[in-house]
C-alpha cells in the first residue's frame, strides 16, 4: 500500500491515508518518516491501533520513552475514567494533571531528555470539545521580525513540570509521578535548530520559565508574547477526534495542548511517547527549588 499525504490548510501537517500503521511495508514506512520531517503533525484516520500496533509504530522513529515504572508497558492511558467506572473529579490529582495539558507545551521538555515524538490515537471520545490541537513553532520563528530573532537568539530557559502545574494551583511532591522528579530543571535555548532538516524554531510553552539573565517579571512576558504570537493561524491546527484516529507530532518543534469538553463524559486517549537523541535533546540541569532532593542526572532514568 502507498500512502497518499495530503497537507493539510495550515503551515505545517498533513493527513495520511491508504495506509494501516499496523502493517507498513518499508516503502510506506520510508514516505511516512520523509512527510514527519517535513510537516512535523501527521494524522491517520481510522486506524483503531491496538496498543501492540501503536508501540510497534512508534519503535520505527526510535526507542520509547518510559512514562510509567513498568518498563513493559510502553503505551500509556489518558483518561479521565477511574478503574470503578466513574470519572475523576476537579480536586483529584489526576484530573488537575489532565487540565494542565490544556496548556501550550511540547512533551518531556522538564526531562533531562526531552521526547522525540508523540504518538496519541483515540479510544473513546466525549460528544464533543476534547480535541487536540498543534502549533507550527518553525513557521512561528520564521515570522518573527530580525529584531526579536537576534533578541531571543542566545537565550534559553529552563523548562519544569512543577512550575507549569503550580501555574493552575496543582502542587505535587517529588516522585508522585513521572516527571515530578529530583533532576533538575533542563535549561533549553529559545531557538532550536531541528536536527534532521537543519530548520529553526521556537523552543517555548507551558514548561519553559526563568530565562538566566532577565528579571522573572520581564522573562516571563518574553515567554508568554512569544507563545501567544506562536500559536495563531495559519500556524495552528486543530483535531477533532474520532474513534480510531491516530495522530503524531515533532516534540523538537510542534506544541500542542488539549482542549476543553464536558468532563462528566469520559474520554480515553492512548500515548506513545518516544525519546529524543542524547546527542540533540539531552541538556544540562540546574536546580528546580520546587523539586525536594536535587540530583543532576544525565538521562531520564
Amino acid at each position: 500500500m502507498k500512502p497518499t499525504v495530503t497537507p493539510i490548510d495550515a503551515t505545517f501537517g498533513a493527513r495520511i491515508t491508504g495506509v494501516a500503521l499496523a502493517n507498513l511495508n518499508d516503502d510506506a514506512w520510508n514516505e511516512i518518516e520523509d512527510a514527519f520531517h517535513e510537516y512535523g503533525m501527521l494524522v491517520f484516520p481510522n486506524q483503531g491501533l491496538s496498543e501492540e500496533d501503536q508501540v510497534d509504530f512508534a519503535l520505527r522513529f526510535g526507542e520509547i520513552e518510559h512514562l510509567r515504572a513498568n518498563k513493559d508497558q510502553k503505551a500509556v492511558k489518558i483518561t479521565n475514567k477511574k478503574a470503578d467506572g466513574s470519572v475523576l473529579q476537579p480536586d483529584e490529582h489526576r484530573f488537575k494533571a489532565l487540565r494542565g495539558n490544556e496548556g501550550w507545551h511540547t512533551d518531556s521538555s522538564y526531562m533531562p531528555l526531552a521526547a522525540k515524538a508523540s504518538i496519541l490515537s483515540a479510544i473513546v471520545v466525549p460528544k464533543s470539545g476534547g480535541g487536540t490541537a498543534c502549533a507550527d513553532m518553525r513557521a512561528a520563528y520564521d515570522a518573527l521580525d530580525d529584531e526579536m530573532k537576534e533578541r531571543i537568539e542566545d537565550l534559553s530557559a529552563h523548562h519544569s513540570l512543577y512550575q507549569s502545574q503550580s501555574k493552575i494551583g496543582h502542587i505535587v511532591e517529588t516522585g508522585t509521578a513521572y516527571g515530578y522528579h529530583n533532576k533538575g530543571a533542563p535549561l533549553r535555548p529559545l531557538v532550536k535548530t531541528h536536527p534532521v532538516t537543519g530548520r529553526k524554531s521556537l523552543f517555548i510553552g507551558r514548561h519553559a520559565y526563568g530565562i538566566p539573565g532577565l528579571g522573572e517579571e520581564e522573562s516571563e512576558q518574553l515567554l508568554n508574547d512569544l507563545l501567544d504570537f506562536a500559536c495563531q493561524a495559519p500556524r495552528t491546527y486543530y483535531h477533532a477526534w474520532q474513534p480510531g484516529d491516530a495522530v503524531m507530532w515533532d516534540n523538537r518543534c510542534i506544541l500542542h495542548a488539549a482542549q476543553p469538553y464536558d468532563y462528566g463524559e469520559t474520554r480515553i486517549m492512548q500515548h506513545t511517547r518516544i525519546a529524543g537523541d542524547p546527542a540533540s535533546e539531552l541538556v544540562a540541569t540546574a536546580r528546580d527549588e520546587r523539586a525536594a532532593g536535587f540530583e543532576p542526572s544525565t538521562s531520564n532514568m
